[in-house]
């Protein structure tokens, strides 16, 4: 039994790149998963995604190229204000610039540096 799919996806990327795998599949998949899964395509962090849906399940076939040093899940989701991103990125980022936060906003998910200083949200995950 799955309790958070998100955390799920990431741990299979995480372990993925780790052990030097260049393909992997995410069986659980959500339209969380496949917006931020479009967000490290966008930041180069992947480099092909493939969606597969059937009646009541959507999986994803990933390529991965060998660029994540890590990626993890934020738990507790904390809510953030537009002004507080530069708190958060020194929080959970290595340095500054490295690394993309990943938000979710009422307009959709987005990286931090998208939405800095225009957008408040909840923070989702991390990856560098």
């Amino acid at each position: 039994m799955m309790h958070d799919s998100m955390a799920d996806c990431f741990s299979i990327i995480d372990n993925a790149e780790k052990a030097g795998k260049k393909e992997i599949s995410i069986i659980h998949g959500s339209n969380l998963i496949r917006h931020v899964l479009e967000i490290m395509k966008k930041n180069k962090y992947i480099s092909e995604i493939e969606e597969e849906k059937t009646y009541n399940n959507r999986s994803f076939n990933i390529k991965l190229n060998g660029a994540i040093n890590r990626c993890k899940v934020i738990k507790p989701r904390l809510p953030i204000k537009k002004g507080d991103y530069i708190k958060y990125e020194k929080q959970y980022l290595p340095a500054v610039d490295v690394g993309h936060l990943i938000v979710s906003t009422p307009k959709g998910v987005f990286s931090h540096k998208e939405v800095k200083g225009k957008e408040g949200g909840v923070l989702i995950g991390l990856v560098y």
